[in-house]
């Protein structure tokens, strides 16, 4: 467990002092932010800093921080200190720029961002990708909270011809349609600090028992750091890929902009962006940490799904009813994320066709459109064999594939304000050598040999950052 340990002392300490650091180069000042100036009682909406940073980790932390750890911690305890430190210096730091970026910048959503400090054409390309991501966190997010419900809670079946399965999804799916369309402080605004209690409530409770137990956990330097993945998977990059919203996550991007707009202060963005991305990866430790307990007890194998081995560590730390409680708390993330996840999508779409959203007609017609595109999707990942895993893996790479795009919008901004850029095209530069070297050689990319993966995923990262330095250059302020 001392691996463990050091890497929560890595994450809460790094955490303090990186946070402050990023919080020194922006200078958050008193300035009015878009909330206040650009008030219109839909989606810019001046709220509490307290109920911005619970909506904030609710929207970023869906099942990923959760299902991916669970996943990533086959590769053994090295994921207790890449977690930590990727978490520090790439995923929160890239949490708040992208939010604190936005707020300077009229509460602008990621699209805009990315044409502004990247130009119109890459705004294209990004388009795309962001569209696709936010349509497949749409429907992995009823998908996966509505299985756990059904086979957890419910205690059935959850094949295409069980009906509950589709009534469930069915009312997640209601509800997202509700939360898109109202003002934001009228339903998430309400109900997210019930989840949120829910949340920290089972976090807090999963981490207690981990102690309490005594689940026993590996070393480091008893496995190595090159990774033992029971399936002989690659820890670079699949790990990165795998463990995506507990390190980096281009998702994040789009909820920070999102938040933006209803932030009331600049000097609340620290606590509201950094700070919550920080207690996501503490939420992946957790999960991770108990994942590799209930296998090293033999509750659990490398075969186990990780649906199953979240209700087994639920009842095995916590009880019927504290496992209950566990179980629901996992079920709230990928619902506040998905939720959101369609807001953003439509305030997006908007945002590019210039929609005006303060109509209810126009969020109506515009919100049917993106929801029968998510149920297209849905019934394909329910309907067809292999189908949500195919969906699954697409969405692991264009979560990254997102998040390069913004390191790189962080950059370019970053060099024309005279700031240390480095901070984010370092990270910048790994993410696109990960999300390239795992196309290049993964089966639903290029299947290419993992040699060849690496030596083009590294000529393509240093491409990356040879242009984008080159961009940021023009016009640099004096």
């Amino acid at each position: 467990m001392i691996t463990f340990i050091i890497g929560l002392v890595l994450l809460i300490c790094g955490g303090a002092a990186y946070g402050a650091l990023c919080q020194k180069i922006i200078r958050p000042d008193d300035r009015e932010t878009p909330a206040v100036r650009l008030n219109d009682g839909v989606d810019f909406v001046p709220m509490k800093e307290w109920k911005n940073s619970l909506i904030q980790l609710l929207n970023i932390a869906g099942t990923g921080p959760i299902l991916g750890p669970i996943q990533g911690i086959l590769f053994g305890p090295i994921a207790f200190i890449a977690i930590p430190i990727g978490c520090v210096i790439g995923g929160a730091f890239h949490d708040y720029m992208c939010g604190m970026i936005s707020a300077r910048n009229d509460g602008a959503q990621m699209p805009s961002l990315i044409k502004q400090f990247l130009g119109k054409h890459t705004y294209t390309v990004y388009n795309i990708f962001v569209c696709i991501l936010m349509l497949l966190v749409g429907a992995v997010f009823i998908y996966t909270p509505g299985d756990l419900f059904v086979t957890q809670i419910l205690k059935a079946d959850n094949s295409i011809s069980n009906p509950v399965v589709w009534l469930v999804y069915g009312a997640i799916f209601v509800y997202y349609i509700i939360a898109t369309l109202f003002p934001i402080d009228k339903i998430i605004g309400k109900i997210y600090p019930i989840f949120g209690g829910i949340l920290i409530l089972s976090a807090i409770g999963v981490f207690i028992g981990l102690f309490i137990k005594g689940y026993p956990l590996d070393e480091v330097w008893d496995t190595g750091i090159s990774g033992i993945h029971p399936h002989g998977l690659h820890f670079i990059p699949v790990f990165f890929v795998t463990v995506a919203c507990g390190i980096v996550s281009g998702f994040h991007s789009t909820q920070s902009t999102l938040i933006s707009r209803t932030m009331a202060h600049e000097k609340e963005g620290r606590m509201t962006f950094y700070n919550m991305m920080i207690a996501e990866g503490f939420i992946a430790m957790i999960w991770a940490a108990v994942a590799m307990g209930v296998m090293n007890f033999g509750l659990a194998s490398a075969d186990t799904s990780a649906t199953e081995v979240v209700g087994i560590v639920s009842k095995n730390l916590l009880g019927s009813i504290g496992g209950i409680i566990a179980i629901i708390g996992v079920i709230v993330l990928p619902i506040t994320s998905g939720d959101t996840a369609l807001r953003s999508l439509r305030l997006m779409t908007a945002d590019a066709l210039k929609i005006n959203q303060s109509k209810r007609r126009n969020r109506l017609w515009l919100s049917l459109v993106i929801f029968a595109a998510v149920a297209s999707l849905l019934v394909f990942a329910k309907m067809n064999a292999g189908g949500f895993n195919i969906l699954w893996r697409y969405f692991a790479w264009a979560n990254q594939t997102i998040a390069v795009f913004a390191f790189a919008m962080i950059t370019v901004y970053m060099i024309k304000n005279r700031q240390p850029f480095v901070m984010s095209l370092a990270p910048g530069m790994f993410y696109m050598f990960i999300i390239t070297s795992f196309i290049l050689n993964a089966a639903i990319g290029f299947n290419l040999p993992w040699t060849a993966s690496y030596i083009i995923g590294f000529a393509l990262a240093v491409l990356y950052s040879v242009t984008i330095i080159y961009y940021g250059q023009k016009d640099r302020k004096i």
